[in-house]
């Protein structure tokens, strides 16, 4: 992993290299650059990929609050450093929440944006009533009580023992970071009326198991943005579908970007 001092916090990142479309990869909340690593397996021998940490997560740190416009700029300010002037925004859940952001503070350095398990809305306030109980039981007796939940909600079914580790690993390394990144999620302002200044063309991939977003919430999405989009819906995709089902997400992130 590189490192990057951006904006009073150091941001490690990945970086392919290579010739091609620049395609960067924002990751979701309590998930690290490693949930794209099919993606950049994949892609990576025909376009330049770069993956990151955003604030709280993997390697990076949350030296205070933050919100999604701070992580929009953190992704441009990322850019600069590698001499980027122009990429393919590809954002998860949050990792969107950013990208969004990212496309109306510089609709100018956007080539597309590709839009996965997203919205751009706020939670449903029962919804939001669950994740505040989450976010308490584990400030105060750690992730094991919730984790099992947690992955429920963005992975569904299967063996998570990986990213356990890695939740427990962080909860007790950066002791008070999480609530730096969930208010950031809790917090965050409703954009749904800006989507018509967003003119870039976008890939937009939902799964039909996500239990976090439903579908609706990205069509909305879908139908709000100005620019040309295509839609692809995954067959028993979870929240984070391009981790839990990786070939139907990169076969539409190659069509899109016309890799094939």
């Amino acid at each position: 992993m590189a490192q990057a001092s951006i904006n009073g916090t150091d941001i490690t990142y990945t970086d392919s290299g290579g010739n091609g479309p620049v395609l960067i990869f924002s990751h979701g909340l309590l998930m690290d650059h490693t949930m794209f690593d099919a993606q950049v397996a994949a892609l990576a021998g025909r376009c330049r990929v770069i993956t990151w940490d955003e604030r709280a997560h993997g390697g990076t740190r949350a030296p205070g609050p933050f919100s999604y416009w701070d992580s929009a700029a953190d992704l441009w300010a990322l850019l600069d450093h590698l001499g980027v002037e122009r990429a393919v925004l590809a954002g998860m859940s949050q990792g969107g929440f950013l990208s969004l952001r990212a496309a109306l503070t510089h609709p100018e350095r956007v080539d597309a944006l590709v839009l996965m398990g997203t919205q751009a809305g706020v939670e449903e306030p029962d919804k939001q009533a669950s994740y505040d109980l989450l976010h308490e039981i584990w400030n105060t007796q750690g992730p094991e009580p919730v984790q099992e939940v947690v992955a429920s909600i963005i992975l569904g079914e299967g063996d998570w023992t990986s990213w356990y580790a890695k939740w427990a690993d962080w909860a007790s390394s950066y002791e008070g970071e999480f609530t730096h990144a969930f208010r950031c999620l809790s917090d965050r302002d409703d954009i749904t009326h800006r989507l018509g200044e967003i003119t870039a063309r976008a890939l937009v991939i939902h799964g039909s198991a996500d239990a976090a977003i439903p579908m609706e919430r990205a069509e909305a999405l879908a139908a709000g943005l100005a620019g040309q989009v295509d839609m692809v819906r995954v067959d028993g995709g979870t929240h984070a579908v391009n981790l839990t089902h990786p070939e139907p997400v990169n076969a539409a992130i190659a069509a899109f970007l016309g890799l094939d």
